[in-house]
């Protein structure tokens, strides 16, 4: 790692995240849908000894990801599966099919080998849980977290697991060929199981049960919130604090600083994110993206600041179209979301006049229509001027990125669980490949302006205005 700038970003990184280093040809990025597909269900069917799947659901008509895992449990006795979901997303069509009824028979069939847990938000309990809609009622919390391991490797990505994600939906997605690696992303799995509901297959019509094992390490959070949220905040803390003692400079090309959000007493993306933005930081440009875009007021601030003067970094906001929303169309409160996150756009448009800072949607079709996608990608990319200015090193891709399940808005911070993982490279080789998943994200994109948004097609309705600040006000968050 040279020593300028990054052997004076991860010195500070240190001191609030653990870190792995790895060798750069150790991560591999993956394009789009299909390819994740592919690679998922090849790596399943090779498994020897794990399979680690944490999402927020698995959709309920993936029964070919379902039959691969079988296949691979029945042609090998030694491998054991361990799934993780939301248990409001994963339950919501209940008693019609859901997540839960598509992944109970395999707690069945193999009560040894395949464990499948369903986290439960303790922000949804008591009249809350009675009368918030289900189709809403996620807005209250979730198990967010996107990983995906077999053996040594793991996929760090925002998808979940489901038709869209493998066809049509936009993400990103990096396999990181690290046993270090995997097994550190597996511990943060096997914690979270920890504290959530087991899985049971049941004879009744929505052909599952949840049970709360007296094994767990924390109280039912439906029961006792307050004492779940202390429990499970002891439980995940040892695995993100940073080591007592700072760790000797890096010796190979690449960091890896794990991240994780358990709110409202676990963060330690935010910290990074307020480390790595800071004005002080030699930052040449950066691109942030986000499907919905509302980033917490912090992150909001940093950029604002780093693309005005003196610094004046070149800024890149990437966002969904209303077209690539993937709740366009959709009937009752969530129809309007596309418009909420537009409104949105139009306010940090407002806040970013005078600074060198463009916002450009992304669209490829229409949702809901023959060949139309949705937007769901999130992630940032930095890169530095070089110590000489000299003009090759200026064009370089960019040395830093940030992977993994956050929106980074107030509601990740504040409501749902999150994994992710802020990677460092001087590697030449892998910060080109970082160059090209960023350009390959703007091919489907265009400008847009704060009078394009204010444009009466545009605007939200008051309409909208009501249903965000009744949100807000009733504990949610978008």
């Amino acid at each position: 790692m040279p020593a300028y700038p990054l052997a004076g970003l991860t010195a500070d990184l240190d001191r609030i995240a653990p870190r792995i280093d790895i060798q750069a040809d150790q991560i591999h990025i993956i394009d789009g849908p299909t390819e994740f597909y592919d690679i998922l269900m090849s790596k399943i069917r090779g498994a020897r000894r794990r399979i680690y799947l944490s999402t927020l659901y698995i959709g309920k008509s993936e029964h070919e990801l379902i039959a691969t895992i079988r296949d691979a449990l029945t042609s090998n006795a030694t491998l054991h599966v361990s799934i993780l979901t939301d248990a409001l997303r994963g339950t919501r069509e209940a008693p019609r099919p859901s997540c839960a009824s598509l992944l109970a028979p395999l707690v069945r069939d193999y009560p040894e080998r395949v464990e499948v847990r369903m986290y439960h938000t303790p922000n949804l309990t008591g009249f809350r849980k009675v009368f918030i809609p289900k189709r809403i009622n996620e807005g209250w919390g979730l198990q967010h977290i996107k990983l995906y391991g077999i053996d040594d490797e793991v996929i760090l990505s925002g998808a979940n697991l489901s038709h869209d994600y493998f066809s049509n939906r936009q993400d990103r997605y990096h396999v990181f060929s690290s046993k270090r690696v995997a097994d550190y992303f597996a511990r943060i799995h096997d914690a979270v199981c920890s504290v959530s509901c087991l899985l049971q297959y049941s004879s009744q019509q929505s052909g599952h049960k949840l049970t709360w094992p007296v094994s767990n390490n924390a109280p039912d959070p439906l029961m006792a919130p307050e004492h779940y949220m202390a429990a499970a905040t002891s439980v995940l803390t040892p695995l993100v604090s940073p080591p007592t003692t700072l760790p000797s400079p890096a010796t190979t090309s690449t960091s890896v600083y794990p991240l994780l959000c358990h709110p409202p007493t676990l963060n330690t993306e935010l910290p990074i994110l307020s480390c790595l933005l800071s004005a002080s930081r030699p930052i040449r440009s950066y691109t942030f993206t986000a499907g919905y875009f509302n980033p917490h007021p912090l992150v909001t601030s940093r950029l604002l600041a780093l693309s005005s003067p003196p610094l004046s970094a070149s800024g890149t906001i990437l966002t969904a179209s209303p077209y690539a929303n993937g709740f366009f169309g959709s009937k009752g409160i969530s129809g309007m979301l596309p418009a909420a996150y537009t409104r949105l756009s139009t306010l940090f448009l407002q806040a970013a006049r005078e600074k060198s800072i463009q916002l450009r949607e992304w669209q490829r079709g229409i949702v809901g229509r023959p060949g139309g996608w949705t937007y769901h990608a999130k992630g940032l990319w930095i890169a530095f001027h070089s110590q000489t200015q000299n003009k090759e090193a200026e064009s370089t891709g960019p040395s830093v990125t940030l992977i993994g399940s956050s929106n980074y808005t107030t509601r990740s911070y504040g409501l749902d669980l999150e994994v992710g993982a802020l990677v460092v490279t001087s590697d030449a080789g892998l910060q080109e490949k970082w160059k090209q998943e960023e350009e390959a994200l703007r091919k489907y994109t265009k400008v847009v302006t704060e009078q394009e948004l204010g444009a009466k097609d545009r605007r939200a309705s008051w309409r909208v205005r009501l249903a965000m600040w009744i949100v807000n006000k009733a504990g949610g968050a978008l």
